[in-house]
């Protein structure tokens, strides 16, 4: 931090702006609930928009998806493993809610038989996630960085596995042009193959500088699912 200057955290900012409303999306909903309002609504969608705006002059066509799926499309994605105690399950109707909508574009094309001969076939998806954060604690639990609820656009690529690491590159250089737009400080990630889920053979993170913790977070991650 600069000589004198301490950094207001997201959730200060926030609160004077009346962007973010943790203690109603408390009332309303349990702990890691918010509301975004005024200018904190309309910079999400801002946000949101120009994240699909940069899909789709890269050849994306958008999708706004389910966030209840089957259990069978769960678990073809590998959520329901090691990790399926961060999953909202719906016991009566037996369907899940998604944490991200690679899920439904994953099953989108289950079952079928997909001609790639003109080259990969990308979805945007824009969805609510939901997330039980089950685990997390600490710095994480103020503001609205780890939450129940949150919306996200999710890049996802149908292509043959011979171009797969071309595709995976061309995604991180994306998310890259996203966060050089949002003019955030950050670092890339090559993780570690002992810290990959279930479904990614390689994985990129993200992560953006915050400087009233003085710590990376990760904002944006991306998969080669092979």
């Amino acid at each position: 931090a600069a000589e004198g200057f301490a950094p207001q955290d997201h959730l200060e900012l926030g609160e004077r702006l009346r962007a973010i409303d943790t203690a109603r999306g408390a009332k309303v909903s349990g702990s890691r609930f918010y509301f975004l309002t005024g200018v904190g609504a309309r910079l999400e969608l801002a946000l949101m928009n120009a994240a699909m705006d940069l899909a789709l002059r890269n050849g994306f066509t958008p999708a706004i998806t389910p966030t209840l799926v089957t259990p069978q499309i769960m678990d073809g994605t590998g959520f329901l493993g090691a990790h399926a105690d961060e999953v909202y399950h719906l016991g009566t109707d037996d369907l899940y809610l998604t944490g991200t909508s690679e899920v439904a574009l994953a099953g989108y094309h289950a079952g079928e038989i997909l001609d790639l001969s003109a080259g990969p076939q990308r979805y945007a998806g824009w969805s609510t996630c939901y997330r039980r954060e089950a685990g997390s604690h600490g710095k994480d639990v103020r503001g609205i960085i780890r939450v129940h609820q949150f919306t996200k656009v999710e890049m996802f690529s149908y292509c043959p596995q011979d171009q797969a690491e071309d595709e995976h590159a061309r995604l991180l250089a994306w998310e890259e042009e996203m966060l050089a737009t949002a003019e955030l400080p950050y670092r890339v990630i090559d993780v570690a193959a002992g810290d990959l889920g279930s479904s990614a053979a390689r994985k990129y993170d993200c992560e953006a500088w915050l400087p009233t913790q003085e710590r990376y977070l990760e904002l944006t991650s991306t998969s080669n699912c092979t």
